[in-house]
């Protein structure tokens, strides 16, 4: 069996949303940055922890998952966010760009048709801070159909933290994938 893909977002995962007083947590660093979009006068600041990256790599070195991202960023995730984190290039789910005013138009996050599509069958954890019940639901009927999924969640206003790759690692560990190595 192949390894899991880990699927990583960017918005409230690293990169967490201020909280009502306009914070951020004290461990993330301010940068700026250009999307494709943009021009080099109208960069977006973001704020990263620098120990993402040792931590996620800490992951990704032990070969057990296949890291991409699944973020509204697409390639500049890659080209913008990665090098930031100390992340070599990885690829992205080629997400469209929707006209919705929701992440949940349907009810569940926006992205999940593309990421159902995109992995088939494949097992997964994705990583994203906007899950809802029915997503919780789709992560189990695609373990019941044998593609193992796992959703971590982190809190929006915290971004990432240590538990949830613990979390990642304990259940990758304990996979079919993994005893199979």
């Amino acid at each position: 069996m192949r390894p899991p893909y880990l699927l990583l977002d960017i918005d409230g995962v690293l990169i967490p949303f201020p909280n009502a007083d306009g914070s951020t947590p004290a461990t993330h660093a301010r940068h700026d940055v250009v999307p494709a979009d943009r021009s080099a006068d109208n960069p977006v600041t973001v704020w990263l922890n620098p120990d993402h990256g040792r931590l996620l790599m800490d992951v990704i070195r032990t070969g057990l998952v296949t890291p991409v991202w699944c973020t509204s960023w697409r390639l500049d995730a890659t080209t913008l966010i990665g090098p930031l984190l100390g992340l070599p290039p990885l690829p992205h789910v080629d997400l469209p760009s929707p006209q919705i005013t929701t992440s949940h138009p349907n009810g569940y996050l926006w992205k999940r048709d593309h990421v159902d599509d995109w992995l088939a069958d494949a097992p997964a954890v994705w990583i994203d801070d906007d899950f809802t019940n029915l997503d919780h639901a789709w992560a189990a009927e695609r373990d019941a159909k044998g593609a193992p999924t796992l959703l971590v969640q982190p809190d929006p206003h915290h971004g990432l933290q240590p538990g949830h790759l613990t979390e990642l690692r304990t259940w990758v560990s304990q996979s079919p994938a993994a005893r199979a190595a």
